[in-house]
């Protein structure tokens, strides 16, 4: 079993968990949404990729753990060419050892304007 991860954020009115935990492992998939109001948050890639990394942080140390637990990584964008800002973000929040990241474009999200989705998996210590 699993224990789904409280990050505080407003609930989602889809059928999802943004975060769960089982044992040591971690499970999460986050969007450019405002983690107190469940808005989203159009922008940039820049914008979006920023906010949507900020969520699975937030997620993350809800969970114990920190970014530097990620070992894997898959972002899903809508633009092949929102590729360089969104990893001038992403090297923001994550140094080498990089985790494991597959990045595909795909036609759209669920929510229009939105550009960005990620899903990560993470080993946290001491579980």
């Amino acid at each position: 079993m699993f224990e789904v991860i409280d990050t505080g954020a407003d609930p989602s009115d889809v059928p999802v968990s943004e975060a769960v935990r089982a044992g040591g492992l971690f499970w999460s998939v986050h969007v450019s949404e405002d983690p107190v109001t469940g808005e989203p948050v159009f922008g940039d890639i820049e914008t979006q990729a920023r906010r949507t990394l900020q969520n699975l942080e937030i997620a993350i140390k809800a969970a114990g753990g920190s970014l530097a637990n990620v070992v894997q990584m898959q972002v899903f964008l809508t633009e092949r060419a929102d590729a360089p800002g969104m990893n001038r973000i992403y090297t923001e929040f994550f140094r080498e050892p990089y985790p494991v990241r597959a990045t595909v474009v795909v036609k759209e999200l669920i929510t229009p304007g939105l550009r960005i989705e990620v899903l990560a998996h993470a080993v946290l210590e001491g579980a």
